[in-house]
């Protein structure tokens, strides 16, 4: 399969999704070609020891989002995984609320593919931003 086929195939619910989506709530919203739209949810077991979000969170949230954008452009038989993640924590991220991460290709070479993401509240307020580069791992 594609990415994108696998991704779709894991929105529609005909495959299963990564466990990761068990230990961080996500589930996919929209699936195009170089975007990806994910809703998440921090709970009481992603805290921090002072009660707030951890970031890890966010982080999390965002490298599978900008993972799963330049999942959406390649052949079947090409992996991938992420080198850098570069995460900018703009708020508190809230809990038990819907939260919307949206992620973008950049760039896709024959080796690199560089992508960026967003995650926002509901209402479109900016908590964190990041910029990801993955590798790509050919036959």
């Amino acid at each position: 399969m594609s990415g994108m086929e696998l991704l779709r195939a894991v929105a529609s619910g005909d495959l299963p999704g990564a466990s990761m989506g068990k230990t961080i709530p996500m589930s996919f919203a929209e699936v195009d070609v170089g975007y990806v739209k994910i809703i998440a949810r921090a709970g009481s077991q992603h805290l921090n020891p002072l009660g707030g979000v951890h970031g890890g969170f966010a982080a999390t949230v965002l490298d599978s989002v900008t993972g799963c954008a330049v999942h959406s452009m390649l052949e079947p038989g090409v992996g991938y995984g992420t080198i850098d993640l570069q995460v900018k924590m703009l708020r508190p991220v809230p809990r038990d609320q819907d939260l919307v991460a949206e992620g973008r290709t950049v760039h896709l070479s024959q080796n690199i593919a560089t992508s960026e993401g967003t995650l926002k509240s509901v209402d479109g307020k900016l908590l964190a931003t990041a910029t990801a580069t993955c590798f790509l791992k050919r036959g």
